[in-house]
């Protein structure tokens, strides 16, 4: 789709979005007295089924590093939550740095660390809500029985469900609807603005994830977190062939493709790369085998940032901020 298209459709997104979150405010104002009300119990539907909620959570822990950038952003109550080792998009702690200082702030503590799952530590933060994903490295779905005998659990699967419809149902489960609504309409503001400011380069784009001659080549699917968000702020992402796709279980999100199918594949006349910064773009840029590539060669080569990986409403806010700075 033509960019400067693309650029109308999502200013008149924004348009509806505005005249949406008009007409949602007085809903707001009667979700925010439903919940001090105590419209509870809540039913919530989930991947491993339904789970009853039978108050409004004040003690939520996560055993899902990335799903706690969402809880955080609609203000939710979570006072723990499972960390990674500690790298290159973490601090000291293992926290996400896009929301480490959010977390620290609010007095989050680290449920486990190095996403070793610790049944013993779930029980002694005694969770009046325990959030779970189902996919990805920080994944204990496996574990929902445990968990569900220690308190409500409910699994989610970011794998493909963008920021904004986790932070709806968490904010369903968690009675912060309104927090929800507000920050998913502030954020789809922030894009359009965004969209309507920058100037797109013709041609298609390419997201990835550059490993290096050495590895595989992860490309962003279209309809996955990273296509549609770049797609909202006018760019027109082509995912891989299927049939290059090395993954042993399909994913919604990335195609996996060795380095001969990379350089096939790499057809956009802009690439982004995700969790990379200058390093990485440089070494991509400094690739024999892609210099004939037409990002490489017309020198649109742009990293979104460490921390660009996992999409939550602090992340995919960093990856605006750049992709306005290299596109404005």
């Amino acid at each position: 789709m033509h960019a400067r298209l693309k650029t109308a459709l999502a200013a008149g997104a924004a348009i509806v979005a505005l005249a949406l979150s008009g007409c949602a405010a007085s809903s707001e104002a009667a979700t925010d007295d439903a919940s001090a009300g105590g419209d509870w119990p809540r039913t919530i539907e989930h991947v491993n089924g339904s789970t009853e909620i039978p108050a409004q959570p004040a003690n939520i822990v996560s055993t899902s590093i990335t799903l706690t950038g969402t809880l955080l952003a609609i203000d939710a109550p979570v006072t723990a939550t499972a960390t990674t080792t500690p790298s290159a998009i973490t601090d000291d702690e293992g926290f996400f740095s896009q929301w480490a200082d959010v977390a620290h702030d609010r007095g989050v503590t680290s449920l486990y660390p190095n996403l070793e799952f610790d049944e013993e530590a779930v029980i002694a933060a005694a969770p009046d809500l325990i959030v779970v994903s189902s996919t990805g490295a920080d994944a204990t779905a496996d574990q929902y029985d445990k968990l569900s005998a220690i308190a409500p659990t409910i699994v989610l699967n970011y794998g493909d469900e963008s920021w904004q419809e986790l932070a709806e149902t968490l904010g369903e489960a968690t009675g912060h609807e309104a927090e929800a609504k507000k920050v998913v309409a502030d954020f789809d503001q922030r894009v359009a603005d965004v969209a309507a400011k920058i100037t797109v380069p013709d041609g298609t784009a390419n997201a990835i994830v550059w490993n290096g001659v050495e590895g595989q080549t992860a490309f962003a699917k279209p309809g996955g977190s990273h296509a549609e968000l770049l797609d909202a702020l006018g760019f027109d992402v082509e995912g891989a062939p299927d049939e290059y796709d090395l993954s042993e279980t399909a994913r919604e999100d990335f195609a996996f493709l060795s380095i001969e199918n990379t350089t096939a594949a790499l057809t956009g006349s802009t690439v982004f790369l995700v969790s990379g910064g200058d390093a990485t773009a440089d070494d991509f840029a400094d690739t024999k085998v892609l210099a004939n590539t037409p990002a490489v060669k017309a020198g649109n080569v742009h990293a979104l940032g460490d921390t660009s990986f996992r999409i939550d409403y602090y992340s995919a806010s960093q990856i605006v901020d750049i992709v306005e700075s290299d596109f404005a």
